[in-house]
């Protein structure tokens, strides 16, 4: 049970969190267009779980990222911005396929993206995953790697390793059609995972697109009927809903100045991700990961060059509601 007023106690292990999945481009719209009509677009690093590992490093912690990009340019960019952001790309895989890329409109909302994937689906268990798993506290995924193979199998030996290990295991379950590959209807897979995790963090789309719609309540409860153990449900400009089976909370958005929501629910993990590790409770974590989300959205792009968690702490001052 993940008691709100409580901390996490992790093992002594060298590095803090390995997020594993995609690392990709995110080719961003210098205007505000939902149907994707300008003709200016700009290169950013993407990649969720990849945007969490360099964040929670800006927010003061260790980090380590598991994923798979091309022999490309776009793959040596990303590379290059991972080695500037002082971490170790041991686990980062170059394999013969083109870098994946995302398309996202600039948006004040929810983005209305177009995936191009090849490169980051191919990525191997090896023997160096295995190892950063064991020396790691936190392992974080989402759909991505899950809604194809090979990259697949590798997430389904990530589970077993991370049980056996005893690591706090974080999903995003953003579920969207599209990234599936053809004809595979992917939900029963996805609810078989969240059995497996233990915190969850739903949009309220990404729920409908798992259950229909519903109240936000309800779809709390479809959450944790599956087996998380706490279920973080965003709710955009109206904050949130979180539970552990036992308590509701909800929370206030702190933003105030939104820019563009690329990249919010990741600053929101990395956040939450950074405080457990330095020894908040789970309701001061939950707090300082909607403070980080909230600095996130006042600038473009999913990466953006946050101060220290202590910092963050001290801009924002929050309340529950």
């Amino acid at each position: 049970m993940f008691h709100f007023d409580n901390k996490l106690e992790f093992q002594n292990k060298e590095n803090d969190i390995l997020t594993i999945g995609e690392l990709l481009i995110d080719m961003i719209s210098d205007d505000y267009n939902d149907e994707h009509e300008t003709s200016s677009y700009k290169k950013y690093f993407g990649g969720s779980p990849s945007n969490i590992a360099m964040n929670v490093k800006k927010l003061g912690i260790n980090s380590l990222v598991a994923s798979s990009v091309g022999r490309d340019t776009l793959g040596s960019f990303l590379i290059n911005e991972l080695k500037v952001a002082r971490i170790d790309t041991k686990c980062v895989q170059t394999v013969e396929y083109a870098t994946s890329m995302v398309l996202v409109n600039k948006s004040k909302g929810s983005p209305v993206p177009i995936f191009y994937r090849e490169a980051d689906y191919h990525l191997s268990y090896t023997t160096e995953i295995e190892q950063a798993l064991i020396n790691s506290k936190v392992v974080h995924f989402s759909c991505w790697p899950i809604s194809r193979t090979p990259v697949r199998d590798t997430i389904e030996k990530v589970l077993e390793s991370a049980e056996k290990n005893n690591l706090l295991v974080g999903f995003d379950p953003n579920y969207h059609p599209m990234i599936w590959q053809k004809g595979e209807n992917g939900i029963d897979y996805v609810k078989e995972i969240i059995s497996r995790v233990d915190i969850v963090k739903p949009s309220e789309d990404d729920a409908e697109r798992l259950f229909g719609k519903d109240t936000v309540e309800n779809q709390v409860r479809k959450f944790l009927e599956l087996g998380a153990k706490l279920v973080i449900m965003t709710l955009g400009k109206d904050g949130a809903i979180v539970s552990n089976g036992q308590e509701v909370h909800r929370f206030k958005t702190f933003a105030t100045n939104v820019v563009d929501t690329t990249g919010a629910g990741d600053a929101f993990w990395s956040g939450f991700y950074a405080a457990l590790i330095k020894g908040h409770t789970i309701k001061e974590a939950l707090k300082l990961g909607f403070a980080v989300s909230a600095f996130k959205l006042q600038y473009t792009g999913a990466v953006v060059e946050l101060p220290s968690l202590e910092e963050i702490k001290n801009l924002y001052q929050w309340s529950e509601v």
